[in-house]
């Protein structure tokens, strides 16, 4: 008897963390978020006006052979920096070229134009193959360390010597195929909490990143990419965040 309440305990105990494993891999429940964008004009937002605009509740940016950035370009949200936050919003673009969601960045004065900005980019790509898809963290203008410090699926720690260590797994490359929408609409969430942030995409954590590093940035400016080179366009719309 003793024996078989022993199991049932363990089992129940394997049981509960399975669920509470489960649900922290869920997106939060949305509350107090502040909208920043308007989805009429770029009111709030600073960005080259050749590429940027807003059309039926959309902020799209793009690229042509006609109009085009040698270099990296950013739409720089204005009115002011976050430490720790919550940013929820949603995307759509195509497969030409990439995009990125800056956070915690520093916009560079006197740089190639004059918005630029470096620090963490959650990457965007309309792509489902593995490490080129969404929601990786990649060092823009290596302020952070050097190119991707955190691929997608992974929940890691970068030490103090800028080490990383993978601790586990949040989705691999045919689950993360199930959950991307290709050619469509993507929801995003960033959580931000002192060394700590989260990516989820449509609702599932797919990078846990804890940032132990000297690197590690605390605050800074929120801005949307579009990539140099081949003509791209994206779009965004539903921007809202939170400070924490």
């Amino acid at each position: 008897m003793i024996r078989l309440l022993s199991v049932a305990l363990m089992i129940s105990a394997m049981a509960a963390m399975a669920a509470d494993e489960c649900s922290s891999s869920k997106a939060p429940e949305e509350s107090g978020m502040q909208s920043i964008f308007n989805g009429k004009d770029l009111t709030g937002w600073d960005g080259d006006p050749r590429l940027w605009s807003v059309k039926d509740g959309v902020l799209r940016g793009e690229t042509t052979d006609e109009v085009k950035t040698k270099r990296n370009t950013f739409l720089i949200y204005d009115k002011g920096t976050f430490a720790d936050f919550e940013l929820r919003l949603s995307y759509r673009l195509n497969s030409a070229n990439n995009s990125g969601i800056q956070y915690r960045s520093k916009r560079i004065e006197n740089a190639a134009n004059n918005w630029t900005v470096r620090g963490y980019q959650h990457e965007i790509r309309n792509e489902i193959a593995f490490p080129n898809v969404s929601g990786f963290i990649y060092s823009e203008g290596g302020v952070t360390g050097k190119g991707r410090i955190c691929l997608c699926g992974e929940k890691a720690v970068r030490k103090a010597d800028n080490t990383k260590e993978v601790t586990a797994t949040l989705i691999d490359n045919e689950g993360y195929k199930k959950l991307f929408n290709l050619d469509g609409w993507n929801d995003v969430i960033i959580i931000a909490k002192g060394n700590h942030i989260q990516h989820y995409l449509n609702g599932k954590l797919v990078l846990d990143f804890t940032d132990n590093s000297p690197l590690v940035l605390k605050e800074g400016v929120i801005a949307l990419q579009l990539h140099g080179g081949k003509p791209m366009w994206v779009e965004y719309k539903n921007i809202r965040i939170k400070a924490l």
